[in-house]
């Protein structure tokens, strides 16, 4: 299959879907990651990779591998991740009412072309590229993947603004969503997390306070674990936590121990976990992801083998926003969802993700939907900032930068 762009000097593509994500040229990938406006470290092929290579984000999991590569005289010019998938879990873009509208009109919703970072809410570039022209080709290729495919839908989530340009260009529907995200501005900085209590208003930073005063009283204290110096160990204690999470909200973990066995081989660079102790007993483990050259931060994953009140705010939200304004990080974000932590210094940001129906009449009811949703989300974030935790002197510039 051949794609180029409609300009007089026709560029044209030569496209290759790749089942297995560790069959790709990983330096040609990271050469395109390099290029582009936002890079994560979820972008990366061993990121990647390792969501395969240990079976969580596999065909029997309901991910199977579809990667798209274009490819022209000078090697790859662009590139995505893809996937088939059999179910809507692990994708924090809801659109369960989608699939059951289908079903209810005795159509098949699954399979879906979806373009995603498996379990991952992060915002940030899907659409790797040389240039402007391979962006469009390459979401002009995504299409036709699902519609030479015989799926009902593609999907690509959390995109930037680069990317959803191309898609726009392309003919995808926009949907818009909301998240929570802690920057730092360069109008009023901040140098220790006392400076950002100080900003905000008496009586959430009063609720704040009471929060970590509660934590301290039971006994808790942090340490900090970056890089190679998480032990085998701390992996051990942090998997028994995050597997309790989910077994108390009656699922079961989306992440094997071998995906994390492949992140402290292969990016450890990119993780910083928090170890909640009462004297000389674990009683809790967050653990984000960090990208020192950008300077941001991701709240990942949490959990804990005793109940303390208010640990769940100290270990997500405290720790890792004391730890990024000491080490000078400019963006923590929270992940998806969770209104409760504006009152926590993290102010809604804007989302989006770009969808493609097939069938005409439901294109045109989720058209519709997507612009009352849109307009109700825009709404939303208005009223949401009328209820800023910050002093009204002390609002964070508007101007900040945003991967959405």
């Amino acid at each position: 299959m051949a794609f180029g762009n409609d300009s007089m000097k026709r560029q044209v593509y030569v496209t290759r879907l790749c089942e297995d994500p560790g069959a790709v040229d990983a330096a040609a990938w990271q050469a395109l990651l390099a290029r582009q406006a936002t890079p994560t470290p979820f972008m990366t092929l061993p990121y990647l990779v390792a969501l395969h290579r240990s079976r969580s984000a596999v065909a029997a999991t309901g991910w199977a591998p579809c990667f798209l590569l274009l490819e022209d005289a000078h090697g790859l010019a662009a590139a995505a991740p893809l996937y088939r998938k059999s179910h809507s879990y692990g994708e924090y873009v809801f659109d369960w009412a989608w699939a059951d509208a289908y079903r209810r009109h005795g159509l098949a919703y699954y399979p879906k072309l979806l373009g995603a970072v498996p379990f991952t809410p992060v915002p940030g570039t899907r659409l790797l590229a040389r240039d402007d022209a391979a962006r469009e080709a390459l979401a002009r290729a995504i299409l036709a993947l699902a519609q030479d495919s015989g799926l009902s839908s593609g999907h690509v989530l959390f995109v930037d603004d680069t990317d959803r340009a191309a898609f726009e260009a392309a003919g995808w529907m926009i949907r818009q969503g909301v998240q929570f995200h802690w920057t730092r501005d360069s109008d009023a900085p901040v140098r220790h997390f006392d400076d950002l209590l100080a900003r905000m208003q008496r009586h959430k930073r009063k609720n704040i306070q009471q929060e970590r005063r509660r934590v301290a009283e039971a006994g808790v204290h942090f340490t900090a674990h970056e890089g190679t110096a998480i032990t085998g160990a701390d992996w051990d204690y942090f998997y028994r936590c995050y597997t309790q999470t989910y077994l108390e909200h009656g699922s079961t973990p989306y992440l094997t121990r071998g995906f994390f066995d492949e992140q402290s081989r292969h990016l450890p660079a990119h993780w910083l976990m928090f170890r909640a102790w009462r004297g000389e007993q674990p009683v809790a483990a967050s653990l984000i992801a960090i990208d020192r050259p950008q300077g941001a931060a991701y709240g990942r994953y949490w959990g804990a083998t005793e109940h303390i009140p208010h640990l769940h705010f100290e270990a997500c939200y405290y720790q890792p926003l004391a730890w990024c304004i000491a080490n000078g990080f400019q963006r923590f974000e929270g992940g998806a969802q969770g209104e409760h932590k504006m009152a926590r210094g993290l102010m809604p940001v804007a989302t989006h993700s770009a969808h493609w129906i097939r069938d005409p009449r439901f294109a045109g009811a989720v058209e519709d939907f997507l612009a009352r949703e849109g307009a109700g989300v825009a709404a939303y974030v208005d009223e949401l900032r009328e209820r800023s935790p910050f002093k009204p002197s002390a609002e964070p510039s508007p101007s900040s930068p945003s991967p959405g």
